[in-house]
């Protein structure tokens, strides 16, 4: 290090320091705040039951003997629940862990069968009784997680992303897994394969829409591999809590610490996905993924989700032992693969730079995605937090109009509360959020070129039952980064350290470490260690291979026959959900400790060693001077083609001229813009999807920043006369259609319509003057005798 580097390294140094004691004060603050604000308000909530039914003296013994009977009978039942979970575990275990999903299905492509064999396969969900599916309408492929855990979740009820689409009438695929990887299999094989899934797809329904790709977590990646490596197959890609760009988060004060960015660091990287891997003999027990999940949450893992079920031990266990189901079927993958996604993708950070090639040796590209995006995610997800959802978009483009200028839909859905797996279980997201996804697929690709953000609102119809309505803002990226990134995105610097030191430990386990752990291990000692998981312990431990469990099941029955329930309102009843509400906030205070401690732990051991590695250089981050957009090389290149172009360009431009300045999109004015452009495919130029968003993205940077010079111009690419006539008729064709007046155009479009008009009136520029400098058009186009009745009917 350089003499007259010291200070500056030092100065940085002290910088973070402060600014990692002044977050770490600041959460142990808010734990504290937390924890008082809990355990107040449970015990207010316990002295205003008792104020409600308060218990006379002579009542107090009778109280205490009937809770105590309940007491019982509720201690027998729960534990007969624990027993039908293990019993169910077993079976779902030798029946070979098969999907959980609610609707039946058959089979389409058995990705095993493969000239690469891989253990994913492709289905078609069978419409249930009463369901209607139509072939020509866009299919659905439900792409779910492979992170520990079986498929299914995408379709875990009827309520849910698979059964909002068949609702919908759409057919619906699903690319499900099976529990044991295939020999050798890679994930850039799975991914080739997903992507013969989506060309069987588009075979099956030659007349529909290219299908929409639903990805569900590390589904959503995947899904948007297979959009990268082939554009031309796929339609809307709509992820759900995907973690794109593993590095963000948030770091500062007042918001979530996501506990699970700073994991792979503490750790060390990903040298020990290797370790367990090894000692697995070469296979990884995804067990290891769920532990890493059941450990963010103490309190939901060991105390609430079980009290739940023991306080609504008559009505809960249903949906308990249908959830367990799923939660408690581990998967397994290759040391291949999970090297793959923690060195690349965990640890890495290169899906969204490039970084991550296909079997082809072509490095995915997610700029090459010609569909539309939706991403969906919540600020109440500690797994996948919306920075990891959304930043990857500011990291591969510069700037908004870059968006525009590559002809990119992308639309941003922000819940507010719910966490990961609600986001794909809930059965409130999927009537509220999925549904109305699934509506806005329908029509998502009239949208212009653009980033914007969905909004769902409320509404009670008169019988107090709830509508959603839908509308779509459009946002600037550079906003959208801010609000999310408070710190600017210089606290992803530290990850560049962790990334170099988790190279450095694999690099020396695979030289010291792994030969004597292999040498150590073997197909027993293997099955020995998934059998002995303490999450698979907790299943079979408590079911009938328990020989002194034996007796649960019939003093089970008994109970229900003698059952003496006591209601929720009694006094003791009462003082028993304050007991659990003191335990679960101790539990959760528990948690907040432990995760800021690991968060400053973090920062104060890769921050600092950033900062010495790269002592004097520059910190990656947030830019300080923004560029002027007018000055980017996109908005030059596009306004320096001003006057180019032939119809294509002419008719994106009305449409830019046109459109509504800053205004919300309702979803109704969405679909009525996909079924003019059905309507009027006749005027429309005969090139593809991608191409006219293009030429779309490319006309709203020239209105948005010369509107005049777009105007005047308009004329030279419509040179041709059958060109101009042809425009003319279309716009001819808009005003005769009711359904446009019915959406009330505003004078400032009117008024451009009639500049627009006049314009068209004249006679054609020649092309040999379409370098001369246009003068303003002063005429004004007269409308027909119908378009003026029309307007009469609604302008003020």
């Amino acid at each position: 290090m350089k003499a007259d580097q010291m200070p500056v390294t030092g100065s940085r140094s002290l910088e973070l320091n402060t600014k990692i004691t002044r977050v770490f004060q600041k959460r142990l603050e808010l734990a504290q705040k937390h924890f008082g604000e809990r355990v107040f308000k449970a015990y207010d909530e316990y002295l205003a039951g008792l104020k409600s039914r308060p218990v006379l003296p002579w009542e107090l013994w009778q109280e205490t003997f009937r809770y105590g009977l309940d007491f019982a009978q509720r201690t027998i039942l729960f534990w007969e629940t624990m027993r039908q979970r293990g019993a169910n575990y077993l079976e779902h275990e030798r029946a070979g862990k098969p999907p959980v999903l609610h609707f039946d299905y058959e089979m389409v492509m058995d990705g095993r069968e493969l000239p690469q064999p891989v253990n994913y396969a492709l289905v078609r969900i069978i419409p249930p009784e009463g369901v209607e599916v139509y072939p020509e309408r866009r299919p659905y492929i439900v792409i779910d997680p492979r992170a520990g855990h079986g498929p299914g979740i995408g379709g875990f009820k009827d309520d849910s992303q698979v059964g909002a689409a068949l609702r919908d009438g759409c057919p619906v695929y699903f690319v499900i897994f099976f529990p044991e990887p295939e020999p050798g299999q890679m994930m850039y094989d799975v991914s080739a394969a997903e992507q013969q899934f989506v060309r069987k797809v588009r075979e099956l329904h030659p007349k529909s829409p290219k299908p929409a790709v639903v990805g569900n977590c590390q589904g959503g990646w995947a899904a948007m591999m297979v959009a990268a490596s082939r554009p031309e197959d796929t339609g809307p890609i709509v992820i759900n809590g995907a973690p794109m760009s593993y590095w963000g988060g948030a770091w500062s004060e007042g918001e979530g610490n996501n506990p699970m960015r700073y994991s792979g660091g503490l750790l060390g990287g990903a040298w020990l996905a290797s370790l367990w891997a090894d000692l697995g003999n070469g296979i990884f027990d995804g067990a290891w993924l769920a532990q890493n999940f059941e450990n963010l949450d103490p309190a939901n893992t060991l105390w609430d989700k079980y009290y739940h079920v023991f306080a609504n031990v008559d009505t809960e266990p249903p949906r308990f032992l249908d959830f367990e189901r799923w939660w408690g079927g581990y998967y397994l993958m290759n040391r291949e693969e999970i090297e793959w996604i923690t060195q690349n993708l965990f640890v890495g950070n290169k899906l969204w730079s490039g970084g991550v090639k296909g079997a082809d040796g072509q490095a995915f590209d997610l700029r090459e995605i010609k569909s539309p995006i939706i991403l969906f995610a919540s600020m109440g997800d500690n797994i996948t937090p919306p920075q990891q959802a959304f930043n990857w978009v500011a990291d591969i483009y510069e700037s908004t109009e870059e968006i525009k200028a590559r002809g990119q839909v992308i639309v941003g859905l922000l819940h507010k509360t719910i966490g990961h797996l609600g986001i794909f279980v809930s059965g409130k997201v999927a009537k509220k959020e999925h549904r109305q996804l699934v509506s806005v697929l329908k029509s998502i690709e009239a949208l212009p070129p653009g980033l914007y953000g969905m909004e769902i609102l409320e509404r009670k119809r008169p019988d107090g039952s709830v509508e959603y309505d839908v509308q779509i803002v459009e946002r600037r990226l550079e906003d959208v980064v801010d609000r999310l990134n408070r710190f600017k995105r210089i606290d992803e610097s530290a990850f560049r350290a962790v990334e170099e030191l988790s190279e450095f430990n694999q690099y020396a386990y695979e030289l010291f470490g792994r030969p004597i752990v292999q040498a150590l291990s073997n197909p027993i000692t293997a099955d020995l260690s998934r059998r002995f998981h303490p999450l698979r312990v907790q299943h079979w431990a408590i079911s009938d291979m328990n020989p002194w469990l034996a007796w649960l099941g019939p003093a089970a029955n008994m109970v229900k026959s003698l059952r003496q329930p006591l209601g929720p309102d009694a006094p003791s009843r009462q003082a028993e959900r304050l007991s659990s509400k003191l335990v679960s906030a101790a539990l959760d205070y528990y948690r907040d400790i432990r995760d800021a401690l690991s968060e400053a732990l973090f920062f104060e051991i890769f921050g600092n060693l950033f900062f010495i590695r790269n002592a004097g250089g520059r910190e990656t981050g947030g830019t300080e001077h923004p560029i002027e957009p007018r000055t980017s090389p996109v908005v030059k290149d596009a306004l320096a083609a001003v006057a180019e172009g032939g119809y294509p360009e002419a008719l994106a431009r009305v449409a830019a001229l046109l459109s509504r300045k800053g205004a919300p999109i309702p979803l109704d004015r969405l679909s009525l813009r996909h079924e003019l452009i059905e309507k009027f495919a006749q005027f429309l130029p005969p090139i593809s999807l991608a191409e006219a968003h293009r030429i779309r993205g490319r006309q709203d940077i020239i209105v948005q920043y010369e509107p005049e010079q777009a105007l005047q111009t308009l004329p030279r690419l419509l040179a041709r006369p059958a060109d101009r006539k042809r425009l003319k008729a279309l716009l001819d064709a808009l005003l005769e259609d009711e359904r446009v007046w019915q959406r009330e155009p505003t004078d400032e479009q009117l008024k451009m319509l009639d500049r627009i008009q006049s314009l068209l009136a004249e006679e054609p520029p020649r092309r040999a003057a379409t370098r001369q400098r246009v003068q303003p058009v002063r005429g004004r186009y007269q409308p027909t005798t119908a378009s003026r009745g029309r307007r009469k009917a609604w302008k003020p």
